[in-house]
Formats: C-alpha cells, sequence, structure tokens
C-alpha cells in the first residue's frame, strides 16, 4: 500500500474537500465537469482510491470554493 493511502494529512486534506463541496451544492458529476475530468475520477479520489498532484488539488480547491494554500495550511497544522 502507498504511504499516501494511510497519510492522516492527505485524508483530511480529502474530507476538507469532500465537505466543501458537499457545501457548494456539486455533486460528483458537477465538480469533475468543472475540471473536465470524468466523475470516476472524483470519485476514486474522493474514495482514497487515486492520490491528487500538486496542481490537481490546487485546482480541485478552487472549484470547491476553498483557498488551496490556506487549506494546506490549516490541514498542515494540525
Amino acid at each position: 500500500m502507498a504511504d499516501w493511502v494511510s497519510s492522516t494529512i492527505h485524508r483530511d486534506l480529502v474530507t476538507a474537500l469532500v465537505l466543501a463541496r458537499h457545501a457548494e451544492g456539486l455533486t460528483q458529476r458537477d465538480l469533475a465537469q468543472k475540471l473536465g475530468k470524468p466523475q470516476s475520477y472524483v470519485g476514486k479520489v474522493e474514495s482514497i482510491e487515486r492520490n491528487l498532484s500538486v496542481s490537481e488539488f490546487w485546482f480541485w480547491a478552487g472549484a470547491v470554493g476553498l483557498d488551496p494554500g490556506g487549506l494546506l495550511n490549516q490541514v498542515g497544522g494540525k
């Protein structure tokens, strides 16, 4: 198993992204469309089956109304 799968920081980041998606009233399909990706991409990231690159994280956070740098500081500073 890859190290990122069990990483608390990774799981906390994904949880924050999912909560923000819900808060924005977006479905996985809606978010996927905003990102130019298939719905399965969003589903795999949210279920910790797929890791995000830094640029993917940056665009994803922005698409759900989060400041990517602020989110990293918030999760990393726990």
